[in-house]
């Protein structure tokens, strides 16, 4: 009988737990498990963040679980309307609060956000490769998305996650070519067009909506105007130039004579449907809101349907860009959290989710808008509305930023008060001249109350 030393029976346990923990390591390099998920790196963390409703967040929410899971916090996003989420962000963080680790940038707001130090410079995260890998690659975003969120020193505090660009929706192609139309290409042409077809078949000639301080300024620039005189160094207000005055009572006359009754009052909503169901025959917005004529369900005019540039201006080609950015609060208490999630949120992964399983093409990373997946998802009746899409959205960032007067910190204070001037030549209250005079004395009067040096 052979006799088992304990040495041996050492041994044996030894090589049973060698090979064990091979098996096991070598089950581990075949299937791999996320590094973060095995890390839990955030465990314990609760992340607050806020912004808008918006449908990029409705969407990112069916995705929020798989985040939570992979890095062991809890994210509570606070979504609120427009307006509300504004103010409240804005007293947020001019006060100094900490309540947000991440907040939407909103593009009205960004420049006063970041000339103020409210935000956190981001490149701090990017710059780190133990925090961002290269393949994140912060140039991957289009760079006119990106204008807004950055400093005088080109430091960066805010990612896009959402791109508008302004183009022209025309949904009755078919009453145009019945009276020999094309598709306008000058301001004197879409005049023409909406005149010819307003009343045919019960059709108006256009429509729009009640946010006239993004809708108006592409006709004043288009006529050669701006809002500033030169923005963002001289921000004297220049509403009562000939230029202004000229495109203020264009417009209006477009929407007094060929929009539908009580246009002024319109949501983006009833405008997206009075072009979807075919009511009206041009709609001119940002691309989210236009290319549903071709690709949503409820489009009753998918077939006569047409997404092109919005027409240009006498003197200028200025159709409006904007975006909205994701940062992080310069006192937000968790600051690494806050990046893993905004890093996570726009990365090239989830953008192309979004674009692949809910068909969502307002995204901001020009390797997803030039993928393969993406033109054919957003190539219909032989239109590329991602080749139109990336031309308006980076047109900001060549030559002459001419989105620059969105981005100054005064545009609210001067937007209202256009606004008002908008809709007393609408309503025929005022002529132009005396809108504009009066909208220029008002605007300065504001910016001056609220401290800006003229």
């Amino acid at each position: 009988m052979t006799r088992i030393k304990p040495t041996d029976i050492a041994s044996t346990i030894s090589r049973r737990k060698l090979l064990q923990a091979g098996a096991a390591t070598l089950g581990a390099s075949a299937f791999p498990m996320p590094v973060i998920a095995q890390t839990k790196p955030f465990a314990g963390v609760t992340l607050r963040g806020a912004s808008f409703q918006h449908r990029f967040f409705t969407l990112l929410q069916n995705y929020i679980p798989e985040f939570e899971a992979q890095t062991g916090m809890k994210v509570d996003l606070q979504l609120s309307s427009f307006p509300v989420y504004n103010q409240q962000a804005n007293l947020e963080l001019a006060s100094g609060g900490s309540a947000f680790d991440f907040v939407n940038v909103t593009f009205i707001l960004a420049s006063r956000w970041v000339a103020a130090g409210l935000l956190s410079n981001l490149d701090e995260f990017t710059g780190d490769p133990n925090l961002t890998p290269a393949d994140w690659n912060p140039k991957d975003f289009v760079e006119g998305a990106q204008v807004p969120y950055r400093d005088a020193k080109g430091g960066t505090y805010g990612y896009s996650w959402e791109g508008g660009a302004m183009v022209m929706g025309v949904s009755r192609m078919d009453l145009m070519e019945k009276k020999g139309l094309k598709i306008p290409k000058t301001f004197a042409e879409l005049q023409q067009v909406c005149a010819e077809i307003n009343g045919t078949d019960n059709v108006s000639g256009i429509v729009s909506f009640q946010l006239h301080h993004w809708c108006l300024p592409p006709y004043i620039q288009g006529f050669g105007g701006n809002i500033f005189k030169n923005p963002p160094a001289d921000i004297m207000p220049a509403l009562n130039s000939p230029q202004a005055i000229q495109a203020i009572e264009y417009y209006a006359n477009l929407l007094k004579n060929y929009a539908p009754r009580g246009v002024l009052t319109y949501t983006e909503d009833q405008a997206r449907q009075a072009l979807l169901t075919g009511r009206s025959n041009i709609f001119i917005h940002s691309s989210s809101w236009i290319t549903p004529t071709l690709r949503s369900d409820e489009s009753r005019v998918k077939d006569t349907a047409r997404v092109v540039r919005m027409p240009a201006g006498p003197v200028r080609d200025c159709p409006a860009a904007n975006s909205q950015g994701l940062g992080i609060p310069k006192n937000a208490k968790n600051k690494k959290a806050a990046w893993e999630f905004i890093k996570w949120a726009v990365s090239p992964e989830i953008s192309m989710r979004l674009v692949k399983e809910h068909g969502h093409s307002s995204v901001c990373r020009r390797s997803v808008i030039e993928s393969e997946a993406y033109r054919k998802l957003n190539t219909v009746n032989g239109q590329d509305l991602g080749a139109l899409y990336l031309e308006v959205l980076g047109l900001p960032a060549k030559g002459e930023n001419y989105m620059a007067y969105r981005t100054v910190k005064e545009f609210p204070i001067v937007g209202d008060v256009l606004n008002k001037a908008f809709e007393q030549v609408a309503t025929g209250q005022l002529a132009g001249a005396a809108a504009m005079n009066a909208a220029q004395e008002q605007a300065v009067a504001n910016m001056r109350r609220a401290g800006s040096t003229l």
